[in-house]
């Protein structure tokens, strides 16, 4: 498969498939397409199902094969940002944010990933269950608003606003810290917790998250009855 990343603020990934080559999606996020790809809908199975269902994504899942030959296939972003190509492997699965994956190889699997402490799940903003991208194969993750990364080595941590975390290694932890001071609280305007990410691993921040977008947009709405 090979593939090109084009377009700004709201890109697109257009993939180029050998014949009998397949990608899969989780939602209508397919743009365009050759008329020789052949789409599927399954669930995979109850509990793939019920993962992907939990981790705030589809029970379904699309599958489009190239048949009687090569075949291309756009996939869309949802909201203005990047797209960022992640190769997966079986020694480095990756854990990305509720409805951050887009698209796939066949060989990708989607799954639930539960944090491990609990209290990072309940406060740090991108809830308890997040999404876990395992196997092997090339897989093509959203990013809201502008993406960078940093290589965390191991016992070193980054102190990031909610919603902000877009992907990581699973060999990375999650906690979540209180922010201290009362006044820093009530009028710092940036809530009760900040998440802290400790590696080692590679992380992936976004500058724009769509929960912020919408808390900034939100004042300039008017009230329901008014």
């Amino acid at each position: 498969m090979k593939y090109e990343i084009i377009g700004e603020p709201t890109p697109v990934v257009i993939c180029e498939l050998a014949g009998g080559e397949q990608m899969i999606t989780e939602r209508g996020s397919m743009a365009w397409m050759s008329p020789n790809m052949r789409m599927e809908t399954g669930a995979g199975g109850l509990g793939k199902a019920l993962g992907r269902l939990f981790s705030g994504d589809s029970i379904f899942q699309n599958t489009y094969t190239a048949e009687g030959g090569g075949g291309m296939i756009a996939f869309a972003s949802s909201f203005p940002g990047t797209i960022r190509a992640v190769r997966i492997t079986p020694d480095r699965p990756v854990v990305v944010q509720k409805s951050g994956f887009l698209a796939s190889e066949a060989g990708v699997e989607l799954s639930v990933f539960f944090q491990k402490r609990f209290s990072s799940g309940l406060f740090s903003g991108e809830g308890f269950i997040l999404q876990r991208l395992s196997g092997d194969g090339m897989a093509f993750v959203e990013i809201d608003g502008a993406a960078v990364e940093y290589e965390l080595q191991r016992g070193q941590s980054i102190v990031v606003d909610s919603g902000n975390l877009a992907m990581m290694d699973e060999s990375c932890s999650v906690d979540i810290q209180m922010i201290k001071g009362v006044k820093n609280v009530l009028f710092g305007g940036e809530g009760l917790f900040n998440t802290v990410v400790t590696g080692p691993g590679r992380i992936v921040l976004q500058s724009m998250p769509v929960s912020g977008l919408a808390a900034a947009l939100a004042p300039y709405f008017p009230s329901t009855g008014n």
